[in-house]
């Protein structure tokens, strides 16, 4: 029966349409681990590595974090079952946005106050060290949600 080989990190990359570095990136932050280290420094990958980068690329496409990723990863290497954590991060997600989403819709609603303003009385009076005297009506107190 044959071991089979470790995978070079060129080889890894092809497999996952990665480029080297990037998984250099995530071995760094520990996301995933070469199973060796070569004379050389080269890094070699399990054949299953190509499966820790899709869970990681999965993870990233639902809005995770390489930070949660880690920490996701870690409660698995454990020996625990992680599915609870990634609930919570997810409802935390979902909170999140739906903040965010209330946040951009207010400051929509704010920017076209804005423009019906501007459609009404396009041609405002102005000093003449103004850029747009209808920039300079502009309220600072109003400012887009980060």
């Amino acid at each position: 029966m044959s071991k089979t080989p470790n995978l070079k990190i060129g080889e890894l990359a092809k497999q996952t349409n990665l480029a080297v570095g990037t998984l250099r990136y995530y071995s760094d932050m520990e996301l995933l681990q070469p199973v060796q280290r070569g004379d050389n420094g080269y890094r070699y990958y399990s054949q299953d590595a190509s499966k820790q980068v899709e869970f990681i690329k999965k993870a990233q496409a639902i809005g995770f974090s390489l930070e949660e990723i880690k920490t996701i990863l870690d409660v698995r290497d454990r020996g625990e079952k992680p599915c609870g954590l990634v609930q919570s991060l997810l409802d935390n997600k979902i909170g999140q946005l739906e903040i965010q989403i209330k946040k951009m819709s207010l400051f929509k609603q704010e920017l076209e106050e804005y423009r019906t303003s501007w459609v009404n009385h396009p041609n405002p009076e102005s000093d003449s060290q103004e850029v747009c005297p209808l920039i300079s009506s502009v309220s600072l107190d109003s400012a887009p949600p980060n």
